[in-house]
């Protein structure tokens, strides 16, 4: 199982959130993508236990199908409880015990949750990003920060988030009559590249394949079927 200490952090809200800002100074919004990219990965996470147990689940992908060739779940104690905005400190545990979990590991990650649009610009993607070096989009389903004007009613239907005069991610319109999903960058990953690829991966649902597939194992709400032959 990975753990992870988050460099000293004593348990304080007030020291977590300076953490989160130092970190958000290392998140890189360009485009570093591998040359080939073959495996995308989605991560989402639930809980057990009342609470106590943390479960994140992962699942990769072939990159050019969006069929999924792996999937597991790592359960985790619960290591806080919630704090709006430290969303990270207590879910990135599990996370990372479930990316060990993979027989290699992915070339983007997809995560349910924020990237930088949140207050310090280090939601859980972007957290996650910065720790394990991988490009990293997020996927929410809820704004945390920044406004938008509502896009237009269909698919593919976008506005910019904006924070001040700082564009950090998009409302975007994923399926008709269905609210906007929130995507943000994590890290190594631009504004407008967590748009194209989040749009690369719809498939006709709210959310694209990566989270959805993780939301079905985090949730219990199903098994991932996966396809032979694409390791």
């Amino acid at each position: 199982m990975t753990t992870f200490d988050f460099d000293g952090w004593d348990g304080s809200v007030a020291q977590a959130r300076a953490l989160q800002s130092r970190l958000a100074g290392q998140v890189v919004l360009e485009d570093r993508l591998p040359a080939e990219l073959r495996f995308l990965a989605g991560f989402d996470v639930g809980f057990e236990d009342d609470g106590r147990t943390t479960r994140a689940a992962v699942v990769r992908l072939d990159a050019d199908t969006l069929e999924p060739v792996e999937h597991h779940i790592a359960r985790v104690p619960t290591s806080m409880p919630y704090v709006p905005g430290l969303l990270s400190f207590r879910e990135l545990p599990a996370l990372l015990a479930a990316l060990a979990l993979l027989s290699r590991p992915p070339d983007l990650v997809f995560v349910d949750g924020q990237g930088i649009a949140h207050p310090r610009r280090l939601g859980i993607a972007a957290h996650f990003g910065v720790v394990t070096g991988l490009p990293s989009i997020g996927v929410a389903k809820k704004r945390l920060h920044g406004r938008f004007e509502p896009p237009g009613p269909e698919r593919g239907d976008r506005n910019p988030i904006l924070d001040g005069g700082e564009r950090i991610g998009w409302a975007l319109r994923s399926r008709p009559r269905c609210n906007p999903l929130i995507v943000s960058p994590g890290h190594r990953v631009s504004v407008d590249g967590a748009l194209d690829w989040t749009l690369r991966c719809l498939r006709g649902w709210r959310l694209p394949e990566p989270t959805r597939l993780a939301d079905r194992l985090a949730s219990r709400r199903g098994e991932v079927e996966v396809v032979p032959g694409l390791f």
